[in-house]
C-alpha cells in the first residue's frame, strides 16, 4: 500500500502550494541517489517523492487525491512510469528555473551542451576584525591589508602570453566536466584535462602561470555601520579572490568582535556601568556625573539613596544595527564608605550617628522586621 503523499512530503493537508513545493525541494535533493552513493533506499525514496509532490503540486490531481486517494490515479495521470512521470524530470522542473539548466545542470548532467568559458568565481575571504565599543556606537570606516588573488596586469588577466593561447578544452568539450551514464542518472566528475576550466592554454604566462591571477597585498577599505555587535559578518562585495582567467571576483567577509570596555558592559543596545556615590550625596542627595559614550552626564540623587540604586540614563546607550532608537544607560551606583578618618572627622560621624540613632535606615528597619523572631530567641 504506498504512504500517503502528505505524509512523504512532511506537509499537513491544509498545506499550500509554496510549502509543498518547499518540502519536496528539500528532500528531493537530501535523498537524490547522486547525493547517497552506495544507498539502495535512495532511489526509491527519490521516486516516492516525485509522485507526491506530481500528485499534490497539480490542484486538479491534489482534489482527486483528497477526495479518492490513491485510486485517483490507478488509470494513469500523465505518462511516464507507473502513471507518474520520471522523477528526474519532475526534479528539473522544479530545480530548471533555480539553476539555470534542470536536472542535469544541477548535478553537472551530460546531455547540456552549454560551455564553461573558463570565467570560474574567486574565492570568498574571511578577514577577523576587532573594534572598540566606541568604533561599535559611531560607525568607522577601516582600512584592512589583505593577501588575495588579484587579475595578473601582465597578460590582462587572460593566463596566455598571446591572444591565441587558450582554447577550448577537446576532452570535455568546454564544459569542464565529464559524465557517464548510470541508469537513469548520470554521474559526472571534473574534467582531469582542463580541471573544470573548460579551457586549455598552450603557452602560458609567466607572472601567473595561467590562472590569469597573482597573490598580491591588497588594501581595502570597509565602512562599519553603528550599533555592530560580535558576531555580526560584513560582506565587501567583489573584494575577495579574482576569478580564473577573468572570472568574478569572490566577497570578503569581516566578521566582527568588540572589544571588552573598561567602564561599560553591554547588552544588545543598553548600557550597563557601576559608578561610586559619596556618602554625604547618597545622605543629603544632590547631582552626580556619569560617564556616557558621549562624554559627561547629570543624574539627580534622592536623598537617603542606598547602595545599588539604580538610575536610568535615557538614550545614552548603544544605537540600534537597523536604525531609528537608542538603548538606554543603566548606572548603579555604589555608596563609598570613608576609610581614613582624622580625629575631628571621626568625633563629628559619631555625633551625627547618635543625633540619628540606630533605625533610621529603610534598609535596617526592613532587616529587623524579617529578623524579629530570631532577636527574641
Amino acid at each position: 500500500m504506498p504512504r500517503d503523499y502528505y505524509e512523504i512530503l512532511g506537509v499537513s493537508k491544509s498545506a499550500d502550494a509554496a510549502e509543498i513545493k518547499k518540502a519536496y525541494r528539500k528532500l528531493a535533493v537530501k535523498y537524490h541517489p547522486d547525493k547517497n552513493p552506495g544507498d539502495p533506499t535512495a532511489e526509491d525514496k527519490f521516486k516516492e517523492l516525485g509522485q507526491a509532490y506530481e500528485a499534490l503540486s497539480d490542484p486538479d490531481k491534489r482534489a482527486a487525491y483528497d477526495r479518492y486517494g490513491h485510486d485517483a490515479f490507478s488509470g494513469g495521470m500523465g505518462g511516464g512510469r507507473g502513471g507518474f512521470h520520471d522523477p528526474a524530470d519532475i526534479f528539473s522542473q522544479v530545480f530548471g528555473g533555480a539553476f539555470g539548466g534542470g536536472f542535469e545542470e544541477f548535478f553537472g548532467g551530460g546531455g547540456s551542451s552549454r560551455k564553461r568559458s573558463g570565467k570560474q568565481r574567486g574565492s570568498d575571504l574571511r578577514y577577523d576584525m576587532e573594534i572598540t565599543l566606541e568604533e561599535a556606537a559611531t560607525g568607522v570606516e577601516k582600512e584592512l591589508e589583505i593577501e588575495r588573488n588579484v587579475p595578473c596586469g601582465k597578460c590582462n588577466a587572460t593566463g596566455s602570453k598571446g591572444s591565441g593561447g587558450v582554447k577550448t578544452c577537446s576532452t570535455c568539450g568546454g564544459r569542464g566536466v565529464v559524465g557517464r551514464q548510470a541508469g537513469i542518472f548520470i554521474q559526472q566528475s571534473t574534467c582531469p584535462e582542463c580541471r573544470g576550466n573548460g579551457e586549455i592554454v598552450s603557452d602560458p604566462c609567466n607572472e601567473c602561470h595561467g590562472e590569469g591571477r597573482v597573490e598580491r597585498s591588497t588594501r581595502i577599505k570597509l565602512r562599519i555601520p553603528a550599533g555592530v555587535d560580535t558576531g555580526v559578518r560584513l560582506r565587501s562585495t567583489g573584494n575577495g579572490d579574482a576569478g580564473v582567467r577573468g572570472g568574478p571576483a569572490g566577497d570578503l567577509y569581516a566578521f566582527l568582535h568588540v572589544e571588552d570596555h573598561d567602564v561599560f558592559e553591554r547588552e544588545g543596545t543598553t548600557l550597563f556601568c557601576d559608578v561610586p556615590l559619596p556618602f554625604s550625596t547618597a545622605a543629603l542627595g544632590g547631582e552626580l556625573k556619569v560617564p556616557t559614550l558621549d562624554g559627561k552626564a547629570s543624574i539627580k540623587i534622592p536623598t537617603g539613596t542606598q547602595g545599588g540604586t539604580t538610575f536610568r540614563v535615557r538614550d545614552k546607550g548603544m544605537p540600534s544595527l537597523s536604525g531609528g532608537h537608542r538603548g538606554d544607560l543603566n548606572v548603579t551606583v555604589q555608596v563609598e564608605v570613608p576609610t581614613k578618618l582624622n580625629k575631628e572627622q571621626q568625633q563629628k560621624l559619631r555625633a551625627f550617628s547618635e543625633s540619628i540613632g540606630d533605625h533610621n535606615s529603610p534598609i535596617h528597619e526592613g532587616f529587623l522586621e524579617k529578623a524579629k523572631r530570631f532577636f527574641e530567641l
